[in-house]
């Protein structure tokens, strides 16, 4: 990750983490951890993951591939950071 990236990628984390927040499913939440396995948790089910795929595609402004090797890439906030959102 190149260090200009990592403002913006903070930010962007940001409004993942709102995004999540506001799921129904997770209203007792009030705060996600970066290392948090956002699947394990149940705080992104698969009914969830097309549009949360959709809000990292708006975030990035890109179109995102997702196969079996990278579906472990969206698991935690720390990794969506260091490998969707520095690029």
């Amino acid at each position: 990750m190149n260090a200009t990236a990592v403002p913006q990628a903070d930010r962007q984390v940001e409004l993942i983490r709102k995004w999540l927040l506001e799921r129904e499913r997770n209203a007792a939440m009030t705060q996600i951890d970066m290392d948090l396995d956002l699947i394990d948790a149940r705080v992104l089910d698969s009914l969830d993951f097309l549009n949360f795929v959709h809000l990292l595609e708006e975030i990035t402004n890109r179109e995102l591939t997702i196969d079996a090797q990278s579906a472990g890439v969206f698991r935690t906030l720390r990794s969506i950071r260091d490998n969707i959102l520095a690029q």
